[in-house]
């Protein structure tokens, strides 16, 4: 009982709309930090047995502007080889791409052997803001729809292990964010155009990611929703979720020591630096 009355005092239930959410409360930076270090090291082992078992891993992150799929994405990479661990974030595609089979310009980036390659958006434009902003046909999406879970068998069938993650947000916290970047000198980069025509948009977007979730949601590629709410959150639980999708083994690589080192045989040199200005 005393249990459960600490837990009703921490955390609330919200509105009717989303009565399976529990809102907890924000994680102290010292236990992020703890955590998130902990799960580093699982990452390292992982990207150590992807390596050695020539392991071919895709991890698709998709979401509304201001979901968190960036810092998400930094906070798996940050500790890993950028050469193991590759994120694609493409560009707009130019009039040659626009002009190719829709999957064609994917294809170069998805994973060769001993490499997990995350894709920060991906084909899965065609579904989302391509559809909501028009930048093509209802057709178009239709054989997208209807071919995308075709490609994404063939890509398992090949050995590939693919993951999509969708980051889930809620409206009041959309635009917290979308404003704090415009109030952040840091953050202006990260709001485009693009992002200020789809504020108005929330609907259109809610019915394009449910058609979505409808027709390429299946048993060899399904979708993994997170709630991005909290950042700390989220993040710890999208990297836990992922380490648990890609059985691995500690390798134990056999630790290693620095040598004795020998120095003061060369004479310091009167070579004339140019050392920055130190001013912090």
């Amino acid at each position: 009982m005393a249990n459960a009355k600490q837990d009703k005092i921490k955390t609330k239930t919200v509105s009717k709309a989303s009565v399976d959410k529990v809102v907890k409360p924000a994680l102290k930076n010292k236990e992020y930090e703890k955590e998130l270090r902990r799960l580093h090291v699982e990452l390292v082992k992982l990207q150590q047995w992807v390596v050695a078992k020539g392991l071919k891993v895709c991890i698709v992150f998709e979401g509304r502007d201001g979901a968190g799929k960036g810092g998400t994405i930094k906070a798996i990479t940050e500790r890993v080889s950028p050469r193991v661990f590759r994120v694609v974030a493409l560009p707009a595609p130019t009039e040659k791409e626009k002009s190719q089979l829709y999957f064609q310009r994917y294809v170069p980036h998805l994973p060769s052997a001993g490499e997990i390659v995350i894709f920060d958006r991906s084909w899965y434009n065609r579904a989302g803001v391509e559809r909501v902003m028009g930048f093509c046909t209802e057709e178009q999406v239709e054989k997208f729809l209807d071919g995308t879970p075709v490609m994404e068998k063939a890509m398992v069938d090949a050995g590939t292990i693919l993951l999509k993650y969708w980051l889930e947000v809620t409206p009041k916290e959309q635009e917290r964010r979308l404003r704090d970047r415009i109030n952040d000198g840091r953050k202006t980069w990260k709001l485009s155009p693009m992002d200020v025509k789809s504020f108005n948009m929330w609907d259109e977007y809610t019915a394009a990611r449910d058609a979505m979730f409808k027709a390429t949601d299946t048993a060899w590629a399904p979708w993994f929703v997170a709630r991005s709410e909290d950042k700390k959150r989220v993040r710890l639980n999208i990297i836990s979720h992922l380490l648990s999708q890609i059985p691995y083994k500690d390798l134990h690589i056999e630790a290693m020591d620095l040598p004795k080192r020998k120095i003061g045989k060369v004479k310091p040199t009167k070579y004339p630096f140019r050392y920055i200005d130190e001013k912090f």
